[in-house]
């Protein structure tokens, strides 16, 4: 009989990737997703025939209560989360009710409905922020520097928490920063594939960005959902650095993506004060050795097969587009 697993989230970059890791298992795999005016399903729109989607928002008790009951599911993927770092300043308190409140109603509900679920708990390398040490591992205190950051670390210390006073098998992962094609247009390294993209193919004349000396330790989000289903097939639930343990700057996402269209960034790139951040964190770079030596996970893809990957992705999305019956219209209309 195959397991179930119940992914919050699973509309997002990283709930579409462990969705197919999860079918490819085995598992009868149920998507919460909240009521919207306009379902954003095109990460998932090639699995819809494979997945069962349930209605549940991690801002409603009673919504996660009846969704565990009705699906009894014996693993839990909590990634729903307000996600997107500069937007968690303008909604403060929205990102705390989602990324602390949500994750204490979901462990809230396992305890109530059927203690035995494992739960993975999507943590984050932003509670790390302005840094004590370098590389960061399980250990290193944490310092956020954004409201998602503080909301991350109320999730994951609530996490250890029932946890520790419920014996419940919950898991963090501390994942570092991981991209795909998938990876929505407001993040950097999407912002920057979709613009190179764009720019070879003639759709745009530059390329407005922030800080280009920003370091990350960026990796592939395919690579990532395995450490998570990784994790809740331990004995016991601990927590878990993923990352690549390689740093790069957002200069060097710049030159390999421009390099790999043939075309020089510095004619295209302009610096935009606006995209600053108020507060930037520090060096992150994650040390993913416990995960290594416990977990046997490794990186498959590099910064660059990422970066590359990600340009050829949105270079034949576009082109796609451009030859399209519909935009062929749209631009004979729009030319008279």
């Amino acid at each position: 009989m195959s397991r179930t697993a119940v992914i919050t989230g699973i509309t997002g970059q990283d709930g579409s990737y462990l969705a197919e890791l999860l079918l490819e298992k085995g598992y009868r795999v149920v998507g919460a997703v909240r009521r919207a005016s306009a379902p954003n399903f095109w990460r998932i729109e090639h699995l819809l025939d494979r997945i069962e989607l349930r209605p549940a928002d991690l801002l409603d008790q009673l919504s996660l209560i009846r969704l565990i009951e009705e699906v009894r599911p014996a693993e839990l993927y909590n990634l729903a989360a307000m996600s997107f770092v500069p937007a968690s300043w303008d909604q403060p308190l929205l990102t705390g009710e989602f990324n602390s409140m949500g994750v204490t109603r979901v462990l809230e509900a396992i305890r109530q409905v059927d203690p035995s679920i494992r739960l993975y708990q999507a943590s984050s390398s932003e509670m790390f922020g302005k840094v004590r040490e370098v590389p960061q591992n399980e250990l290193t205190p944490f310092h956020p520097r954004s409201p998602y950051g503080v909301s991350k670390v109320f999730g994951h210390y609530i996490t250890v928490n029932y946890r520790e006073s419920y014996s419940l098998f919950a898991c963090s992962g501390l994942l570092f920063n991981h991209e795909s094609p998938r990876r929505g247009l407001e993040f950097v390294t999407r912002k920057v594939s979709d613009g190179v993209a764009r720019i070879k193919l003639g759709l745009s004349e530059s390329l407005p960005l922030g800080n280009l000396d920003a370091h990350r330790d960026w990796g592939f989000a395919g690579d990532y959902v395995r450490a998570m289903w990784l994790m809740l097939q331990r004995d016991h639930p601990s927590d878990y650095v993923i990352a690549t343990g390689k740093s790069h700057s957002v200069r060097q996402l710049v030159e390999i993506a421009f390099g790999h269209v043939d075309l020089d960034w510095r004619e295209f790139v302009k610096l935009d004060p606006k995209l600053l951040r108020p507060a930037e964190v520090d060096h992150l770079i994650g040390d993913s050795s416990k995960a290594r030596r416990e977990l046997g996970w490794e990186a498959t893809v590099d910064f660059c097969g990422l970066v590359t990957m990600m340009v050829e992705a949105d270079v034949d999305r576009l082109a796609h587009h451009a030859r399209s019956p519909q935009s062929i219209v749209s631009r004979q209309v729009s030319r008279g």
